[in-house]
């Protein structure tokens, strides 16, 4: 499988940034990808309102992106916001694609290094897999990389790629912890991770927003050993790679770690 990680830097223009996920997905499918991966917040980026922009699966943003996927024949991973309960948003991932048409609600809220999520953000419920041409993906959401029972949940329900996509806030030691818990993750579930960031968007002179999570970059691929297969720096880049899916039976038959796990 191909597989396209768009770490783009997005802003408050959510028309702006569908046209972001445009101009990428356009180029991951001329490249051959079958998916294209974009970040946590494509739809606004952190630090400006979310409720206002808010909408639902079936909103004039989400069927953008479901047009954009279904005219270039490929599948999309997007983070987009939509209305939850007490007036909050859920942060959701949008899958779209020839085959394929799901959502998640990020389950685990960034109540952590002084922003609270959960103010504005009410949380998911259920992991969830998804399917492209006979792969199974799992998804995951920024915050809910520092938890391996999630990851572990996705393996045990048949997938062989685990997808972060997230909006990493910046702050010392953070961008060390990213690096180490993508890669802790794949070991963890015995699965390839693909860690979609927000770029930084110093690296393209905007200024950051207060003490919101708007992106360290370091988009990553790792083997389900952890081996970092692609690494990416703070710019906005597109990033091709291709994945084979079989490869986890080898690793899983040397690694066993879901079979051999207790409950405790």
């Amino acid at each position: 499988m191909r597989i396209a990680v768009a770490q783009i830097i997005t802003g408050a223009d959510p028309a702006d940034n569908l046209e972001l996920i445009r101009d990428y997905a356009t180029r991951a499918q001329a490249a051959g990808a079958e998916l294209a991966v974009f970040p946590e917040a494509a739809m606004r980026a952190f630090g400006n309102s979310l409720a206002d922009i808010a909408e639902p699966l079936d909103g004039p943003w989400a069927n953008a992106v479901r047009g954009i996927a279904g005219e270039l024949g490929i599948t999309i991973v997007a983070g987009m916001f939509t209305p939850g309960r007490d007036g909050r948003v859920r942060n959701t991932l949008l899958v779209t694609g020839p085959d394929t048409n799901t959502s998640y609600d990020k389950i685990h809220l960034f109540d952590a290094f002084g922003f609270t999520e959960s103010d504005t953000v009410d949380a998911g419920t259920s992991p969830v897999t998804f399917e492209v041409n006979g792969t199974v993906l799992g998804l995951a959401t920024c915050y809910d990389v520092r938890f391996p029972a999630l990851f572990a949940a996705n393996a045990r329900a048949g997938a062989q790629i685990n997808i972060v996509c997230a909006s990493w806030g910046a702050g010392p030691g953070k961008a060390e912890q990213w690096d180490l818990l993508v890669r802790a993750r794949a070991v963890d579930s015995t699965t390839f991770v693909v860690a979609c960031g927000q770029g930084d968007p110093a690296s393209i002179g905007r200024g950051s927003a207060d003490s919101a999570p708007t992106g360290i970059g370091r988009s990553a691929v790792v083997s389900p050993l952890g081996t970092p297969l692609v690494t990416l720096g703070r710019e906005p880049q597109l990033a091709l790679i291709d994945i084979d899916p079989s490869e986890i039976a080898a690793v899983r038959s040397k690694l066993p770690v879901l079979a051999n796990a207790r409950a405790l």
